[in-house]
């Protein structure tokens, strides 16, 4: 109750205009105090971290870095990597170029999505694993990959890298 009513003051103290006074007289003169004080705190422990003067108006983070990178659409990427890396139980030094899926399939969004979603939310479905979203995945397959061990057997694995990515 009190950690909420303290959010509710940090926010209005940082509002634009303190004009209104009334703002200020749902709290005990205790609870501004306790809130300044810790205030300070934040503040002088941030400083003896070895950190800057913190901005009124802080740019966007690494957080919201994130936040932007996690929302590439669905694409195809590729990487190269030796047999044994693909972990599929062969030991070989040999090298192939792995192409694969990643990003996002928000435009792909649709009514079954959106509803599954719902009916998740209201605890109708629970123990089962589901999604309510479409996945970056492999609509086509490269040719089939062919590699010699490090015993000198030849292999051909299928189905191995991604040749075309779509949200399904």
């Amino acid at each position: 109750m009190i950690h909420s009513r303290f959010m509710a003051l940090n926010a209005a103290l940082s509002a634009p205009s303190l004009a209104d006074s009334s703002l200020l007289e749902s709290y005990t003169e205790g609870e501004i105090r306790q809130l300044i004080s810790a205030l300070v705190e934040r503040y002088s422990q941030a400083m003896n971290s070895g950190g800057h003067e913190l901005p009124l108006f802080p740019k966007a983070g690494n957080r919201m870095k994130r936040a932007r990178a996690r929302h590439k659409p669905c694409a195809l990427k590729e990487l190269e990597v030796s047999v044994s890396e693909l972990g599929l139980g062969y030991e070989s030094d040999e090298t192939v170029l792995f192409r694969y899926c990643s990003g996002t399939c928000d435009a792909a969004v649709r009514n079954y999505d959106l509803s599954l979603k719902s009916v998740r939310s209201r605890k109708r479905i629970r123990k089962e694993k589901v999604r309510a979203r479409p996945c970056c995945r492999p609509l086509a397959y490269d040719d089939d990959v062919s590699f010699l061990d490090a015993y000198n057997r030849y292999y051909t694995v299928n189905e191995l890298s991604a040749k075309e990515c779509g949200c399904v």
